[in-house]
């Protein structure tokens, strides 16, 4: 069995990639009420700051800072993959199941139901200037991937809050 090593830092900034196990997908963005809630319900029961976030069709990037004395943000992304797993399957409008999940047996063995990839890649933000380029990197991603020319026409990113707060500005697109 592999051991992942994740940085404790108490407190810290991260940037995240969540992605979908199918990617491709865009079930992020055709649910993205539901994943709204169970993103709202992790913050409200575990609170962190959500510096950035973009959610792209099949994936997600965000920058998440955590309270002094707290670590754990390996937690909370299992907790938004899984409300937003259950809310899939509990939906009226895929008859209980997402159409196009395939579950591998090896997931179907540890209960998974095969909407994401089993982990996902965090990087600490160790400056200011690290920070800013992340920043940059979620406000850019649509635009990089093709979905949109200007970041403001993007509805899944806080690049509209970002810039109505003056982020976008003081950390330069």
């Amino acid at each position: 069995m592999s051991s992942y090593r994740r940085v404790s830092l108490s407190g810290g900034t991260f940037f995240f990639t969540v992605n979908l196990a199918e990617r491709g997908s865009h079930l992020l963005v055709e649910r993205i009420a539901d994943l709204r809630t169970a993103y709202g319900a992790v913050q409200a029961e575990l609170p962190f700051r959500t510096d950035a976030i973009v959610v792209m069709p099949d994936h997600i990037h965000a920058v998440w800072t955590l309270l002094d004395g707290d670590s754990d943000f390996s937690t909370r992304w299992k907790k938004i993959k899984t409300g937003f797993s259950k809310s899939i399957l509990r939906s009226p409008a895929t008859g209980g199941l997402a159409p196009t999940l395939r579950i591998s047996a090896s997931k179907r063995e540890k209960g998974e139901v095969g909407i994401w990839q089993r982990r996902f890649w965090e990087h600490t933000i160790c400056s200011p200037s690290d920070l800013a380029e992340h920043l940059r990197y979620c406000w850019t991603n649509p635009v990089k991937h093709g979905f949109v020319t200007d970041p403001a026409d993007w509805p899944y990113s806080s690049f509209h809050r970002d810039l109505e707060v003056g982020w976008v500005q003081t950390h330069r697109m």
